[in-house]
């Protein structure tokens, strides 16, 4: 088996994950392309295992454990984007960068009043 192939196909995939963690603001939609792109380093893992003809496959089992973490980050992550969209009706990455940040109030707003009295001891 030639290793060119499968290694250009992975290459593709990686770029096309790449670009849709880059381009896409839907947050469901990047959690498919990080998919994209550990499938990618699977399809690697598998080709290289192989080409070489390792006798202890750990390729193989480095794939396997690559899907068992895959799997429980999807799990977490849509638990995540769920009770994102409960909680702010989108799942828009753009319009949620104030749950990392904290609220900054716009220049516009004037500050609260400050109700506390000094005290003094």
């Amino acid at each position: 088996m030639h290793l060119a192939y499968p290694a250009v196909l992975a290459a593709l995939l990686f770029c096309t994950g790449l670009y849709g963690v880059l381009a896409r603001r839907n947050a469901i939609l990047v959690l498919m392309s990080v998919e994209l792109m550990l499938n990618a380093v699977n399809l690697n893992l598998v080709a290289f295992d192989v080409w070489l003809r390792d006798a202890l496959h750990a390729g193989q089992a480095l794939t396997l454990f690559t899907i068992a973490i895959a799997a429980a980050e999807i799990g977490i992550g849509l638990a995540i984007v769920l009770m994102v969209y409960r909680n702010r009706g989108t799942s828009d990455v753009d319009r949620l960068r104030d749950t990392a940040e904290g609220h900054e109030p716009a220049p516009n707003d004037q500050p609260a009043p400050n109700n506390q009295s000094e005290v003094t001891a």
